[in-house]
C-alpha cells in the first residue's frame, strides 16, 4: 500500500529534475534569508547560481550542530518569527538545544511525509494508532499526530511513559497500531506479560519504532513477544522530525523521501562523498523546508545508500538501519566500536534478555568494557556452572564481533534500568 504514487514511484529521471528545480530553489531562499549560509557561501566563494547539477552539491557548505547552536534560538530562520507556527527542540543534553522552526506549510509538509511512513505500516483511516511518543518540544508525538490526521486514521495521543494507561488502551480501545522508541516497545511486551493480559486478545497488527537505534535481533524479540510487524522510522529534529524515511514490509532498508530531503553519505574522517553501497556519514539537505531550510546538515549517522529496486514498489532510495552515529563510537584501545555491535552478539545467545549496559572505564590507563547484561528467569535459576558457561559464550561472541575482550556480568531479570524514551546504553566513566 503506497500513500503517494505520484511522489513515491516517480520515475528516477523525473525526481532528479525535481530535485535539482527545488535544491536550486532552497539554495536561493538560504543565502538571501539565513545570515550563516550568506556568510558561508561567501568563505568558500560559491553562489547559488554555480549549482546547476546535483553533483555541484558537494561545493556546498556542511551544517552541523555546533552551527546551529551557535545561531540559538532563532538564527536559522528563513521566514519572519511571525510566519513560525510551531517550534520544537532538541533535548540540549550536550548544551544549548537546536531549534526547529515551521511555517504552515512546513506542518503540511511533514504531515505528508508521516502519512506515508505510517502507510508504509499498514495504517489506514480505519485504524486506531496508539502513540508513545512523547509530546511537546521532542518531535516524536506531534509529528505521528500529524501523519495520522493526514490519513484520517483514529490517534490516541497517550504520549511517553504512563505504561498502565497504555495497557489500558491497547485493550480496551483496540489499537491496531503503536507508535514508540523500541526500547520503550520491549518494555511494554514485559508490563503485559505481568499484567497477566493474553497478547493475542490484542489487535495490534503493526509498530512503527524509531528515535533510536536498534538491531534485527530487537525486531525478532519484539515481534515474536507482541505478535505484530516492527518497522522502523527515522527522522530527527533538524530536518523535520519523524518521516524522513520509513522501512516498508519488505524490511530491506528505509526508503528516504528525496522529493522532500536530499540524502548523501561522506566519509566522517574527510567528509568526501561516497558512492552508492559505502558505508559512511548521512548528510541531508532539506529540498521544501520553508521556515528553516538546512544545507548539508550532518547527522552523525553512519548508514549505506542503496538504489536497487524494491518489491514494494517504491522508486526512493534506501538507507540501511544505522549501525551507530559518528559521534558516538567508542575508541577502546586503538578500536573504534559501535554498541549496537555488541548488542548484535549478545543477543546470538539463547537465554539472553535484550537488555543490557555497556560501561566502559580507565582503571589503569587502559580501557576495559563491561557489559551487563539480563538473563531470562529460567536461565538465572539454573546452576553457576550453566550461568558461566553462558557467559562465556557471550564474552566470546562480542570478541568475534569487535576484535576486543569484555568482561560480562549476568544480572537478574528486571535489574537493569528501563527507559521510556530512548535508552541510555553506553555509561563512560573514562576522564578524556
Amino acid at each position: 500500500m503506497i500513500w503517494n504514487k505520484e511522489a513515491e514511484s516517480m520515475r528516477i529521471g523525473e525526481r532528479e529534475t525535481l530535485q535539482i528545480e527545488r535544491l536550486k530553489a532552497i539554495l536561493r531562499r538560504a543565502y538571501k534569508n539565513v545570515p550563516y549560509y550568506k556568510n558561508r557561501f561567501d568563505e568558500l566563494k560559491v553562489k547559488p547560481a554555480d549549482i546547476k547539477s546535483l553533483k555541484d552539491i558537494k561545493k556546498l557548505p556542511f551544517t552541523t550542530k555546533t552551527d546551529l547552536r551557535e545561531g540559538y534560538p532563532f538564527g536559522f530562520f528563513a521566514v519572519p518569527r511571525k510566519e513560525i507556527v510551531e517550534v520544537h527542540t532538541s533535548s540540549g543534553t550536550t548544551g544549548k538545544p537546536t531549534v526547529s522552526g515551521y511555517t504552515r506549510k512546513d506542518i503540511d509538509i511533514w504531515g505528508e511525509v508521516v502519512a506515508r511512513a505510517l502507510t508504509m505500516c499498514g495504517a489506514t483511516k480505519n485504524d486506531i494508532i496508539q502513540n508513545g511518543y512523547g509530546y511537546g518540544l521532542f518531535t516524536g508525538g506531534l509529528g505521528v499526530h500529524y501523519g495520522a490526521q493526514r490519513i484520517g486514521a483514529t490517534i490516541v495521543p497517550v504520549s511517553a511513559g504512563q505504561t498502565k494507561r497504555h495497557l489500558d488502551i491497547m485493550q480496551d480501545f483496540g489499537s491496531t497500531i503503536l507508535t514508540c522508541t523500541p526500547s520503550y516497545a520491549l518494555y511494554l511486551t514485559e508490563a503485559v506479560a505481568e499484567a497477566g493480559i493474553n497478547i493475542k486478545k490484542l489487535k495490534l497488527k503493526a509498530g512503527c519504532f524509531g528515535a533510536e537505534m536498534w538491531t534485527d535481533r530487537m525486531r525478532d524479540e519484539i515481534e515474536k513477544r507482541f505478535h505484530l510487524l516492527a518497522l522502523n522510522i527515522y527522522g530527527l529534529t533538524e530536518i523535520i522530525g519523524p518521516g524522513v524515511a520509513q522501512e516498508c514490509d519488505q524490511k530491506n532498508g528505509l526508503h528516504i523521501f528525496e522529493d522532500h530531503f536530499y540524502p548523501e553519505v561522506v566519509s566522517p574522517e574527510t567528509l568526501d562523498p561516497l558512492p552508492d553501497g559505502e558505508k559512511g556519514e548521512l548528510v541531508l539537505t532539506t529540498l521544501t523546508r520553508d521556515g528553516m531550510p538546512m544545507i548539508r546538515f550532518r547527522t552523525r549517522d553512519i548508514t549505506t545508500l542503496r538504489r536497487e529496486p524494491c518489491k514494494c514498489g517504491r522508486t526512493l532510495v534506501r538507507m540501511d538501519r544505522i549501525t551507530g552515529r559518528s559521534d558516538d563510537m567508542l575508541k577502546i584501545r586503538g578500536v573504534l566500536i559501535f554498541p549496537s555491535q555488541i548488542e548484535k552478539a549478545l543477543l546470538e545467545v539463547k537465554g539472553v534478555e535484550p537488555h543490557y549496559q555497556i560501561i566502559v572505564t580507565r582503571p589503569q590507563h587502559l580501557d576495559e568494557i563491561e557489559v551487563q547484561v539480563e538473563t531470562s528467569k529460567k536461565l538465572f535459576s539454573d546452576e553457576v556452572k550453566h550461568l558461566e558457561e553462558v557467559k562465556k559464550k557471550i564474552e566470546k561472541h562480542i570478541e568475534n564481533s569487535i576484535g576486543l575482550r569484555v568482561k560480562v556480568t549476568l544480572v537478574e531479570p528486571k535489574t537493569l534500568p528501563r527507559s521510556e524514551g530512548k535508552a541510555k546504553r553506553v555509561i563512560d566513566k573514562r576522564q578524556l
